[in-house]
């Protein structure tokens, strides 16, 4: 069982139970338990949105999806997840617009967060969650490392590691013919914000 805060007590409920929840209502379905998900700050989001930016730019003019965080993934009966990015590449069927999704994005993205509970159910709980799911690439992106990593999909159904990049342009981003990130730019635009720790008033 994924180590986060449930409710002592807490009911159980299904993906479509979770999936009609209000949207200002939080948390991720684990083994029919709502469990609390990361708590996002401005380096995190500042990631999300640079991000979404550059596959919005690239992904749309060639007939793809992307989404941000809210978009409910329903990878099993007991489990639903809400990835901080996901992309359908072009020529996919588009997605349902409402209920949870049930067909795997070609690209899930976590952005990793510093704690050691977030670290751990980013880089092993989801990675063997999105590889059973179907997800062609899984993309961890980590601000306080500065390091860029994709996985693929391999043929035995688990994630071979296919980049990491720390710094510079990234030309050839597999799986998306035609995209470059520049990962000096982002690394730029976090520094652009204020200290770790707000200044005591």
């Amino acid at each position: 069982m994924e180590q986060s805060s449930v409710s002592a007590g807490a009911p159980r409920m299904t993906v479509a139970e979770w999936a009609a929840r209000p949207e200002d209502e939080q948390g991720e379905l684990v083994d029919g338990l709502l469990v609390e998900e990361e708590m996002a700050d401005l380096t995190h989001e500042t990631v999300v949105v640079w991000l979404l930016t550059w596959l919005r730019a690239w992904v749309v003019a060639r007939g793809g999806f992307v989404f941000g965080s809210e978009a409910k993934y329903a990878l099993s009966r007991s489990r639903g997840r809400k990835p901080d990015i996901t992309v359908f590449l072009p020529g996919r069927p588009p997605p349902p617009r409402r209920g949870p999704v049930t067909v795997p994005p070609d690209i899930c993205v976590e952005v990793v967060s510093p704690s050691a509970s977030d670290r751990r159910r980013d880089r092993v709980t989801k990675l063997v969650e999105y590889a059973a799911f179907g997800v062609r690439y899984y993309w961890l992106l980590d601000p306080e490392a500065r390091t860029l990593e994709i996985f693929e999909l391999g043929a035995q159904g688990q994630y071979v590691y296919v980049l990491g990049v720390t710094d510079g342009a990234v030309a050839e981003v597999p799986g998306c013919p035609g995209l470059s990130l520049d990962l000096d730019d982002l690394w730029r635009e976090i520094e652009r914000l204020g200290p770790e720790e707000p200044s005591p008033s």
